[in-house]
This record gives structure tokens, sequence and C-alpha cells, in this order.
């Protein structure tokens, strides 16, 4: 008897994605792998139920959970999507540990084998699989999209019968994932852009792109490609320096985020109050609290004739390929542990055991193990 895949509809509030696509369906077939699919799962990132093809549509989401062997996710399950797992199932999905760890608790306490796809290692081998990298990429072009709708400026430079407008500037910071779309996104619109990040090795990445480089003459090169921590002192030499360079912007893209941890705060209202009359920020950070001081997190509001956008869950709103790279994501991820239509995971492979988060009624994952029972 072959395993059951299920994907059902998401509930969590504006979540568009899914996490299937067709082709993806296919190869899961390929190994022996039934595919099962929520009515409707799709419909709000316009993918019809037809769409799925060589997929079973289910019905019901009680009725899609009492077959399913495997669960795939987009948004942590629910309170109630985790009373309809059964116990020994599989979930696997941005399961969002560090922000929700009664979620964690009920899914041990339920003998649920979950993977948190945030948690992969983020190795060359994993890179296939990495969901943090490809809705990032999602939400920096959407980034830049965003800031050139709300700009009261073009873009690009224009040679007009009424004379030369000349063009936008934007300053991007961070040049992580999300970051360098955003600046090749913004260079495309026409924009002159400069990217900023306090890892220097990002500087060939930036300017690779067509964008200026901001030199502060700070380094933070930190484990897993992330930055690590300022001190005081860089804090306040990082915001002096940069505020210089902001004042002359028309849009102000940030991304500077580490998941898990709230974001850092590295443009301040001085700085904000520096920037020009009609400028806008971008805030990238805002699930963890933004990169500005004055960042209302999924609020857009005015603060000196600046604006200051903060959406939240940005890759949502691009749902059709943000779906279609999540989806292979975890099929990258999910494949290895199929083999002839069973599921038989190597607990001793570094990425399967790094995304591990319960497993046999326990908290696999150490530091969050810590922190669910702090929280008890």
């Amino acid at each position: 008897m072959s395993i059951k895949v299920a994907v059902p509809r998401e509930t969590a509030e504006g979540e568009r994605r899914v996490a299937m696509e067709s082709s993806v369906i296919a190869k899961l077939g390929k190994l022996g792998a039934e595919v099962l699919v929520e009515a409707g799962a799709g419909s709000a990132a316009h993918i019809p139920d037809a769409a799925f093809t060589g997929a079973t549509i289910v019905p019901s989401a009680a009725e899609l959970y009492q077959q399913a062997d495997i669960v795939l996710k987009v948004q942590p399950p629910s309170a109630e999507e985790i009373a309809l797992l059964k116990e020994g199932d599989v979930l696997i999905g941005s399961l969002q540990p560090y922000k929700f760890p009664e979620l964690v608790a009920a899914l041990k306490a339920k003998n649920i084998t979950a993977y948190a796809m945030e948690l992969i290692p983020r190795i060359s081998r994993a890179q296939a699989m990495d969901v943090l990298s490809s809705q990032a990429a999602v939400a920096g072009y959407k980034a830049a999209i965003m800031g050139s709708d709300l700009c009261p400026r073009f873009f690009p430079m224009l040679t007009t019968a009424a004379g030369t407008i000349r063009p936008s500037k934007v300053i991007v910071i961070g040049a992580g994932v999300a970051g360098l779309q955003a600046i090749a996104t913004a260079r495309r619109l026409g924009a002159v852009v400069e990217g900023y990040d306090v890892r220097s090795a990002t500087k060939e990445q930036v300017q690779s792109l067509g964008a200026k480089f901001i030199e502060l003459g700070i380094k933070a090169e930190g484990a897993g490609g992330y930055a690590r921590e300022l001190t005081a002192e860089e804090k306040q030499q990082q915001q002096d320096e940069l505020a210089k360079h902001i004042a002359t912007a028309d849009v102000l893209i940030t991304t500077a985020a580490v998941p898990g941890r709230p974001s850092p705060k590295i443009i301040p209202e001085s700085t904000v109050d520096g920037m020009k009359s009609g400028a806008i920020i971008i805030d990238l950070a805002a699930e963890g609290g933004g990169n500005c001081t004055l960042t209302q997190p999924g609020q857009t509001i005015v603060h000196n004739g600046v604006t200051i956008h903060a959406p939240l869950n940005v890759p949502s709103q691009v749902p059709v390929h943000a779906s279609e790279m999540y989806a292979k994501n975890l099929f990258n991820f999910l494949s290895p542990m199929l083999k002839d239509g069973q599921y038989q995971p190597d607990f001793e492979d570094e990425v399967i055991a790094g995304a591990l988060l319960t497993h046999g009624g326990k908290i696999m994952n150490e530091s969050i193990r810590q922190l669910v029972e702090g929280a008890a």
C-alpha cells in the first residue's frame, strides 16, 4: 500500500499559497506516493482543483487528515489541524517553532514526526530545499515593486519633450537573498541602486547586479551565512554613517532579519527625520518587528512626509510562483525519504536530522526544546 501525501487548504488568515503544484504530483507518483489535495486548496493561488493533475481531490479537511500519512503545509498548523492529525503522522512545513512553542508542545504530545523547513542546515546540498531562500526571493522582488508603486517619482530616467527626468535612488539594506532580488528588480525598473550589508563578502554580489556597495568599515560575518550581532558601538557607528546615505534615497528597502529572533533596529527615528519628503521605506523585516523603530508591522504610516510600509507574509502576494517554488522545496526534501512508495527516513542524514522538530514524543531540536520547556 503506497504512502499517502496530503495537502490541506491553508487556514491562516491572508495565506494564499498552497504546498503543491502539478509537476511535484507527477514526481511523487513516480516514487510510489499517492497525493491527496483538499478541495479548494489552491483557489487563493488561482490554482483550480483540475490543475492538480494526478492527485485525488478530497472534499473536506477532516477526510483528508483521516487518510493522510504525510501532511505538507505552508503555514504552521492551527490547534484544530493538530487535533485532526493522527498519532504517528508526518508533518512537513514552515512551522515557525520559535514563534509558536505551544504548537511544538502539542505536536510532541500527539507523537507527530514534524519537520520544520526553516531549520534545514544552510549547506550546499540543501539549497534546493531552502524555503527561506525561495520565499525571500519572492519577497525581495515584491518589495521593489511596492517601492515603485508607492514612490511619487519615476524609477527610470526619462527623456521627454518637457525635459529629462532624473532616475530615483533606491537603497537596499541587507544583501541576502531578499536584498539581492530587490536590488536586481529595482535595477530592472531603471532606478539607481545602492546596497549595504555588514557582511563584506556580499560586496561583489551587490556590484554584480549593477548596484553601488555602501562601505562603512563595519564587518560582521557570522555562522550559517548570517551576520553576527553588532556591539553597541558598532550599531551606533552603523546608524550614523548610514543616515548620510539614506538621506538621499527616494526608496529605502530594509531586509535585515534572522529567523526566530527580533529584527535588528538599524533605522532610528532620527534617520527617518533626515529623509526627503515623499521618500518611501519598505520594511521587509516587519515579521520580526521591523528594521525601523517607527515600523508598525502590517501597517502603512506616514512620518514627517516619509511613508513607512511594513507588509507581512509578502510571498503570499505572489501566490502562483511562490507556491510553485515552495512545493519544489518540499519535494526535494521529502523525496530522499520515500523508497518504493514507503516513508523510510535516514535520521543520521545531516539535512533530515537538522529539520527534525518532534519525533517519538520528543522535541528533537535542543534550542527549541529548551524554549518549549521554559514556556511550559
